[in-house]
Formats: C-alpha cells, structure tokens, sequence
C-alpha cells in the first residue's frame, strides 16, 4: 500500500524507495490540494478514491522537479510506475514542468491560477455554508469583486487563494470562514470546470494501466 510523504520529504515516509510494476503515485503542492482532489475523487471515482489519496505525494510547493526526482528514484516508468503531478499556474508559471511525459511523469497545470479557484461556484458555496438555495449573498459578492464566470480570460488572473482564504474578500463580507475542502465536497458533478473532468479522465486512465481491468465509476 502506497503512503503518503510530508512535507519536505522527511525520513518517516512510507512510499518504499523503489515502487513495484503497476503501481500509481500522485503529486500535489499541499495538504489543501490533496484535501480538495480527494473530495472530487470520492464524486467522480469513488471505487478508486481510496487507492488514489493513499498514493500521494505533498511537494511542498510548486516544485515540478522536485517530483521528477523523486519519481524516477522510485524507479520511474523503466519499472512500470505511472504518475501525474498536479500543478498551479500561479503567475505564469515562473518554474515550469518538464515537457509532459518525456521522462516518464505526467504534468497538469491548472488553467486558472490556483485549485481553489475552481470553488468559485456559487451553489457549491451555498450548500457548504448551509445557506438557502434562494439566499443569493454569495453571488452578489462574486458579482461584485471578481470577473463574470464567463470571461475565462479575467478569471486566470483572479487570487482565489486570497479571496477564499481567513482575511479574503468572502470571509470578511460572509463574517465567517468558508470551508474550502467542503466546498468541494459540495459541488455538484456536472458545476465542476472542464480541467477538473480533464484531470480525472488522466488519472482514470493511468490507474486503469496501473491496475488491468474496467474501473467502476
């Protein structure tokens, strides 16, 4: 069974120094991106959730070769290991990732700047704050200090990170903290943004590679 790595890679991690064929790694930037990639994976593959969340590897950051590293230490794809890494956009990417795939790894990077800026769904918020399906609050902040959900363009360059965080524009007109990983948890199937399907139909396919047989959705 595959463990998880803390931060900065301390000596008690539980991932073998070389994995064995067929096994699977994923890795994130942070807790709070495993937090939230582990509520759509229960929405989108619940029979391999458990499999998947168990499998990765908090970098610490955005730290693509840092991943690269410690993927091909483990043996990389010479000894059958298939792995993505989930990655921020942030400002343009400063460091970016390996070409995709070149060395075995798989690379994503959000289209938006962060992973929490796909929680900037009104109904997903609601339900996560328990408030009514009629109370429209959240869209009149949203209205009021971010780009039309629409104009995906303005939407890349908006800190979701800061506006969903502790001192963000949400928290202080809402008078309370929004839980992000239920946000997640509460938006619905068919609200989640395209790269959100499109990470998900990736690592569907390399789970199926790393484990022969149909997966059950």
């Amino acid at each position: 069974m595959l463990g998880r790595v803390v931060l900065e890679f301390e000596p008690d991690v539980h991932i073998p120094p070389r994995l064995g064929r067929g096994e699977f790694v994923l890795y994130v930037e942070g807790p709070r991106d495993r937090e939230i990639l582990r509520a759509w994976a229960y929405r989108l593959l619940p029979v391999m959730a458990r499999r998947l969340l168990a499998a990765t590897v908090i970098l610490g950051g955005r730290q693509p070769k840092r991943a690269l590293q410690h993927f091909q230490n483990r043996g990389g794809t010479a000894s059958g290991v298939r792995g993505l890494c989930i990655l921020d956009r942030d400002d343009g990417a400063a460091t970016l990732p390996p070409r995709d795939g070149e060395h075995g790894l798989e690379f994503f990077t959000w289209s938006l700047r962060h992973i929490e800026s796909y929680l900037l769904v009104p109904g997903a918020l609601r339900r996560a704050l328990c408030l009514g399906e009629s109370d429209a609050q959240i869209e009149r902040i949203l209205d009021r200090h971010l780009p039309a959900a629409e104009d995906e363009s303005a939407l890349r360059t908006v800190d979701a990170k800061r506006f969903l965080g502790p001192n963000g524009i949400l928290r202080r007109a809402l008078g309370r903290p929004v839980p992000l990983s239920g946000v997640a948890r509460a938006t619905r199937e068919n609200e989640l943004h395209p790269d959100v399907h499109e990470v998900f139909g990736r690592l569907e396919g390399l789970l199926a590679v790393a484990q022969p047989g149909p997966l059950a959705r």
